[in-house]
């Protein structure tokens, strides 16, 4: 499959402003942004879940374990490192980063039951074993994080699958954190 990279000056009409505010937003149009230009509501449906998300009751390294721990399971050679590069301008700890995109143990419990948690949703689909959830609460989380993850997951099934389908080429801004499929 041949998929376009689209541009404010090639994209379809609804999808123009939205690349120019990307342009705005990071200094460049993303490619993958570029890709989902083609469907305009697909675009909007991923910046609007990509807003919402980072809005939820998570803290930055929170917002990472879980945005890593979806790309490194569903092996996306683009969002692993367009989110290390976003965790990297969003001052997450090198230690956080590289356990996610290393698949090592977190630095602290809390992370390390976010991202156990993540992974039970994703294999589960939506279905975990009652003893994750038993630790998940115990770690301090609430119903409202764990919804909060399906948010998560929702937003990056969208790109993972997308950047599959595409073979979404990495941006040049986040070429140096490239990632080897596993």
């Amino acid at each position: 499959m041949n998929f376009t990279l689209y541009t404010p000056e090639s994209a379809p009409k609804e999808s123009k402003e939205m690349l120019e505010a990307s342009q705005q937003a990071w200094g460049m149009i993303p490619n993958l942004h570029g890709i989902m230009a083609e469907a305009p509501n697909v675009l909007l449906g991923y910046k609007l879940l990509h807003d919402l998300f980072q809005e939820t009751s998570f803290n930055n390294d929170e917002l990472t374990v879980v945005w890593l721990t979806i790309n490194v399971e569903n092996q996306c050679l683009y969002c692993v490192p367009a989110h290390t590069y976003i965790a990297k301008s969003m001052q997450v700890d090198e230690a956080i980063i590289d356990a996610l995109r290393n698949v090592k143990e977190l630095p602290t419990h809390k992370l390390q039951v976010l991202h156990e948690t993540t992974l039970a949703l994703l294999r589960d689909n939506g279905k975990p074993d009652k003893s994750v959830l038993a630790t998940f609460y115990e770690a301090g989380y609430k119903n409202q994080q764990l919804l909060e993850i399906v948010l998560g997951i929702s937003q990056k099934i969208m790109s993972n699958y997308i950047n599959h389908l595409a073979k979404t080429p990495v941006d040049k801004a986040f070429a140096t954190f490239s990632w080897p499929e596993r």
